[in-house]
């Protein structure tokens, strides 16, 4: 299925879409983009594909500074302008004249997953919402990782930060193996997100470091219980990135939650069969809601 490029304005700067329609007038429409340093060629169109077979629009976003999006410095991962990112999305959705804007969805995924949830939190006008291995609270994601890494992170931010005052930023890699450092880099992280590109993708593997000194503030759990629709959690009980019980919490504070418990890690459910059971778990919940 190829999908419509679509453009939006979020703060000022174009970004990037693509826009997935089923063979069928007006249908509802789900909000997509994805997680944490990634942009929409990663492993998000299978899930838009899916999505339209089953009938509902999708409208998969790329992220100020990510991806086709305009936006300096590349690859600046900030919750707050992704929050706002995703406030925009909603409202061009909400706009096209080919879907029905009031029956409209979120999927996140993820870093996503948590943005998912606090835009929902944000609006409740959303129907629906799917939270896929989501980060719900920086501050346990913190907590699971060595000191000796969080204190070369915090390191990392600092002078990124300190240099950003200059116009300089101190960029570190995304993702890498357990022997170097990276923003993740679990064992299984570097497969993972390689899993995810396209053949031909070349990425671009790096951010700028002062995401470190934000990330355990960052708190989606926070604002579970404000959400009213709802929502699906899809939960890893191997998640080597997020805390499985944190994931437990914030699914118990949110009045209309259906969570599934899956036996995979946080890569597993992008390929394969837990792909396809996935996909379509979430597919019949969104037709369901919307």
């Amino acid at each position: 299925m190829e999908p419509q490029s679509q453009t939006f304005f979020s703060q000022g700067l174009k970004l990037s879409a693509w826009l997935f329609l089923p063979d069928a007038p007006r249908p509802p429409v789900v909000v997509m983009a994805h997680g944490f340093g990634a942009d929409k060629r990663l492993g998000l169109r299978p899930f838009a594909e899916r999505f339209a077979a089953e009938g509902l629009a999708a409208l998969v976003f790329d992220y100020r500074n990510f991806g086709a999006s305009e936006g300096e410095p590349r690859n600046l991962i900030s919750p707050r302008r992704h929050g706002e990112d995703w406030l925009a999305a909603i409202d061009f959705a909400s706009s096209l004249p080919e879907v029905d804007g009031s029956r409209l969805g979120l999927w996140g995924t993820s870093f996503s997953g948590g943005h998912a949830l606090v835009a929902a939190a944000n609006r409740p006008a959303v129907r629906a919402v799917v939270s896929q291995v989501p980060f719900v609270d920086g501050l346990g994601v913190a907590l699971s990782y060595p000191l000796l890494f969080s204190l070369k992170a915090i390191g990392h931010g600092i002078i990124d930060a300190l240099g950003s005052l200059f116009g300089r930023r101190h960029y570190v890699p995304i993702v890498g193996t357990p022997d170097e450092f990276a923003l993740l880099n679990k064992p299984d992280c570097m497969p993972g997100y390689l899993s995810l590109a396209p053949a031909g993708i070349e990425l671009d593997n790096r951010a700028p470091a002062a995401i470190s000194l934000v990330l355990s503030s960052y708190r989606p759990t926070s604002r579970a219980a404000e959400i009213k629709c709802p929502a699906l959690m899809i939960a890893a009980e191997n998640d080597s990135l997020i805390p499985f019980k944190d994931v437990e919490k914030c699914a118990a504070k949110i009045p209309r939650v259906k969570k599934v418990s899956l036996p995979v890690g946080h890569f597993e459910v992008y390929t394969g069969d837990w792909f396809e059971k996935v996909s379509a778990m979430e597919a019949e919940f969104l037709k369901a809601n919307l």
